[in-house]
């Protein structure tokens, strides 16, 4: 089992900077994929991008690529989305998710999620 735990949401002007964190425990985290989606109001949750824990390889959704960045602390257990230049249609509760071996886009694949933190960007 890996429990999955999230911070660092808030609200934040358009243009500005937040990193949400991750803390990954219950089970050795080598051949796991580490993904972040969000849930805007009223939508379907939304793939944003991936790592595997390895940080062999990364991948983002177009909306976000070049703005945000995956990246994880192997001693700490830790996974990162950095967010940059922020836009009000970033605004949605952003999740933690873990699935074993391949990595994939849709969100029935990973089993493992962490609760969720609100990020809401002004305009």
């Amino acid at each position: 089992q890996v429990q999955l735990v999230e911070s660092g949401g808030g609200l934040v002007q358009a243009g500005g900077s937040l990193r949400l964190s991750c803390a990954v425990s219950g089970r050795t985290l080598s051949n796991y994929v580490m993904a972040w989606f969000r849930q805007a109001p009223g939508k379907e949750r939304e793939f944003v991008g991936y790592i595997t824990w390895s940080g062999i390889s990364t991948y983002y959704v177009d909306a976000v690529k070049s703005r945000f960045t995956i990246s994880r602390d192997i001693a700490k257990s830790t996974v990162y989305l950095q967010m940059n230049s922020l836009k009000p249609e970033d605004t949605a509760v952003y999740y933690c998710a873990a699935r074993y071996d391949l990595a994939r886009i849709g969100a029935r694949e990973y089993p493992y999620w962490g609760q969720g933190t609100q990020v809401t960007v002004s305009s």
